[in-house]
């Protein structure tokens, strides 16, 4: 299946379609030096497959999690870039989930002046958003995403054949932004989580994921207006997510909370039985200051007040202001163990 991405010069092509990676060679430009970036916690075998599909190639392999999103992991992979001698006709390969594509893409856009970024998302959580949309960034003290660009990948495969490797947990982290995007644009899309076995489900939730995000994009990619919606749960879960080396919790899973306070009542009475079905917390101690304190750094602050995104009914959401007196009160009713 092939859904495209209308962005005039920089549209591209999404393929999604099991076995894909397998074809890499055929679906991409790989004849010229391709540095593949992945971490130690993908199997090796699928940079290696794709290496093997490419005329030079090159693979960093760097540690696995946020907190190696930063600076220095980027440096390596300019360094790795340089080292091996690449010109701008070269093209760099992520093969990973959200961290590697983010960082990757960064790179690719940084390095002499940019060139070509192919996105081959591994976890559910990169392919159902991340490696769509074109945004790129590395973390910076402890915030996250706040040293980045926008740019777009010339091709992203999106296989479901690899998310087979992954345990359970990683399922669930990325299925939490999938809920989001139902809740926010897709109600027959949430059902999907309500009824039945979700898990048969896998490659339609993905499907659907993608063109809601699709459409986003497309009307507003550079989060001027309609892109914003797609922080639903970002706002308070990016908080809880600055404190992740001390509670532990992934994305995905602080992304599940930060949604509990900032819907309707009888939309969270629908919400927290999915989230429990898909294994994802319903409440958290993370302190509520210190949620804040980081809160007050996310990108989305400004005039005193918080971008926040609300749903009040399930398939359609609006922004609103909010100062972080109000997010902290819901927070700590909603939330708070």
């Amino acid at each position: 299946m092939i859904i495209p991405m209308n962005l005039g010069k920089d549209s591209y092509d999404i393929i999604l379609e099991r076995g894909c990676i397998r074809r890499a060679g055929e679906l991409l430009n790989l004849q010229r030096k391709v540095l593949i970036v992945t971490d130690d916690g993908v199997p090796a075998a699928y940079a290696q497959s794709v290496a093997a599909q490419c005329r030079e190639a090159d693979i960093a392999t760097l540690p696995q999690g946020e907190s190696h999103k930063n600076f220095d992991s980027f440096q390596v992979i300019l360094r790795r870039m340089l080292a091996f001698g690449m010109t701008r006709k070269d093209c760099v390969v992520a093969v990973g989930g959200g961290v590697m594509g983010d960082m990757a893409g960064f790179a690719a856009a940084c390095y002499m002046r940019g060139v070509d970024f192919y996105n081959i998302p591994t976890t559910v959580l990169s392919q159902v958003d991340s490696s769509i949309g074109g945004k790129t960034a590395i973390d910076l003290d402890g915030i996250k995403n706040i040293v980045g660009a926008f740019y777009q990948p010339k091709r992203v495969l999106i296989d479901p054949e690899v998310l087979s490797t992954l345990p359970d947990r990683q399922i669930a982290n990325g299925m939490a932004e999938a809920v989001k995007m139902a809740l926010c644009f897709d109600e027959e899309g949430f059902q999907l989580f309500e009824s039945g076995d979700w898990r048969e489900q896998t490659d339609r939730i993905i499907e659907n994921a993608l063109r809601i995000k699709k459409r986003v994009v497309e009307e507003d990619e550079k989060e001027q207006g309609l892109r914003k919606t797609l922080n639903f749960g970002h706002t308070l879960g990016h908080g809880i997510e600055s404190l992740h080396e001390e509670n532990g919790l992934l994305h995905g899973e602080c992304v599940a909370l930060g949604m509990i306070p900032m819907c309707a009542p009888d939309v969270r009475q629908r919400l927290i039985p999915v989230l429990e079905r898909l294994g994802l917390p319903t409440a958290c101690d993370a302190d509520p200051d210190r949620v804040m304190a980081a809160v007050a750094h996310d990108k989305k602050a400004g005039n005193g007040t918080i971008t926040a995104v609300i749903v009040e009914k399930a398939g359609s959401c609006r922004m609103t202001e909010m100062t972080p007196e109000e997010l902290k009160a819901r927070y700590t009713a909603l939330l708070r163990r």
